[in-house]
């Protein structure tokens, strides 16, 4: 984190419990949360907390970068249909935030499944 900028390392602090894992939800059962992370370029959703089992699709091409937990800085390249999957044991999380780097809007899609080893972390704000 030592090569953050110092505004990212205090929202890191601030947010590293947020549950909001898109910029909005579009859906919610008993069983899944489904988002929506549409980002136009250079404009970034802060830190988050993943706790859940979940997957992501882009639904557009892009370039993205996220700052991790770890204090790595990585930078992505997506394809229309890139779909990825994830499972978190129980304690297990991943924290990070997404900048679109691109020339485009990037637009992705992300399923959380409520009945994961993890409880949901409320979504708050």
């Amino acid at each position: 984190m030592a090569a953050w900028p110092e505004e990212i390392r205090r929202e890191f602090e601030a947010d590293q419990h947020n549950g909001r894992v898109g910029t909005r939800l579009l859906s919610e059962t008993d069983r899944v949360r489904v988002w929506e992370i549409r980002l136009a370029p250079g404009e970034r959703i802060g830190f988050h907390r993943h706790v859940l089992d979940y997957f992501w699709t882009a639904v557009t091409p892009g370039r993205a970068r996220s700052h991790t937990e770890d204090g790595a800085i990585v930078e992505a390249v997506y394809a229309a249909g890139d779909t990825r999957h994830f499972v978190y044991g129980k304690g297990e999380y991943k924290i990070h935030d997404l900048q679109n780097v691109g020339p485009t809007d990037l637009w992705l899609t992300t399923v959380e499944f409520l009945d994961s080893a993890n409880p949901p972390l409320q979504l708050g704000r």
